[in-house]
């Protein structure tokens, strides 16, 4: 993945993410519903509730609405019939798209979705017709300026991450989702302050884009997370560390 970095493409989507607060809270809220109606509401006995609550933390997210979000789950208050599904497709340059749905309206959300895909040069696929291409991992991005090298591999190897790589000024940890958990302990009992951590799905192979076919596709991807309905969505994109402002400026 010569000129890849997950930091420098995940840094081009933060900013036009940071605007749109009051929209993320109510996808934090549908995550923590979901995962306190499949495994109840004590973070401590159910992970995938934790990773929410910790992610909601992570994006300010007020106490009592992510208290009102596990009372949702847990049947103490009436709350949306919410489905799990992941939609597939393409983007523009033939670029591999997945996207993680909550929806209380299966055919409202499929309708919808498969129109962003089409006004923006992709198309919407068949299931697994790209899932293949992913693997999920649990990612950390951690400052370099904030860690020394071989310390950050130290405490990262020792809880379990399968690998440290420095890409440009950020170290990238990764580990297997069930070293997740570990990794994570470890690195705030270490003191080491990460940008970010999270489990996601990475491609095993990437598409490098120009500035154009770059500009379309971050296109088609901020229209997807604008969704109402859409918790995420994944790209095998690759924007080459030289083109990262050039990309930045026009997308203005």
């Amino acid at each position: 993945m010569a000129g890849h970095s997950h930091s420098a493409n995940i840094a081009i989507r933060k900013g036009a993410r940071d605007k749109k607060r009051g929209a993320l809270f109510g996808k934090l809220s549908r995550a923590i519903i979901v995962a306190a109606r499949h495994g109840g509401g004590d973070p401590s006995a159910n992970l995938k509730l934790r990773y929410a609550i910790d992610k909601a933390r992570e994006n300010s997210m007020p106490k009592e609405n992510i208290e009102r979000a596990v009372k949702k789950g847990c049947g103490e208050l009436e709350g949306e019939d919410l489905a799990e599904l992941v939609y597939e497709g393409y983007g523009p340059a033939g670029v591999a798209v997945m996207c993680d749905i909550l929806t209380e309206n299966r055919n409202r959300t499929a309708g919808e979705v498969r129109k962003i895909f089409e006004l923006n040069g992709g198309n919407l696929g068949a299931t697994n017709c790209v899932a293949w291409m992913f693997e999920r991992k649990g990612l950390f991005l951690v400052p370099a300026k904030n860690v020394e090298e071989d310390r950050l591999i130290d405490v990262s190897l020792q809880a379990g991450a399968d690998d440290v790589k420095l890409s440009g000024e950020t170290f990238e940890v990764l580990c297997d989702p069930a070293a997740f958990d570990a990794v994570k302990q470890a690195l705030e009992g270490a003191k080491i302050p990460t940008e970010r951590g999270e489990i996601s799905r990475l491609p095993g192979n990437t598409v490098d884009l120009d500035v154009e076919q770059a500009r379309q596709v971050l296109t088609l991807i901020s229209e997807l997370e604008d969704h109402e309905d859409v918790q995420s969505v994944t790209a095998n994109y690759s924007i080459p560390d030289e083109l990262v402002e050039a990309v930045s400026a026009a997308l203005g």
